[in-house]
């Protein structure tokens, strides 16, 4: 089963991001993925003046996990981010891992390239009909 919480200390979320080979962040709010209660991702995020800021979306980096499972728990993963700062009252975000490999996660996710080469979703009434938004799940 998968799910998605959000992490309750630094400590912990420092621990959890060191699993994933990303750097912690203090001033990030965080979620982990479990799956059948094993750990598989960590997001980072912000939220300020211009809209919600995903800094890293990160599968753990010492286990091998299926296809199903790395696309599933980074998916919903990056849809819950997008949900929790929806309902925060910040309506665009952007997503800024530069490391991330997986464009066609991050369009699934609902994430679009501006022409200024950023990812950018308006999440203005995103989750009244979610699954219209994205491609769905692809593998890239």
């Amino acid at each position: 089963m998968l799910e998605v919480l959000p992490i309750q200390t630094k400590l912990e979320q420092e621990a959890i991001c060191a699993r994933c080979g990303v750097t912690y962040k203090a001033d990030c709010m965080a979620y982990h993925a479990l799956v059948d209660g094993n750990l598989t991702a960590v997001c980072q995020f912000t939220m300020d003046s211009e809209g919600g800021h995903i800094h890293d979306l990160a599968m753990v980096r010492d286990v091998q996990f299926t296809d199903r499972d790395r696309i599933e728990s980074l998916f919903v993963m990056g849809r819950a981010t997008l949900n929790f700062i929806d309902l925060c009252g910040v309506h665009t975000a952007y997503f800024e891992d530069e490391g991330f490999e997986g464009e066609g996660m991050i369009k699934s996710i609902g994430f679009t390239k501006t022409s200024e080469g950023r990812w950018f979703v308006d999440l203005t009434d995103f989750f009244v009909e979610p699954c219209q938004h994205g491609h769905g799940l692809k593998q890239d």
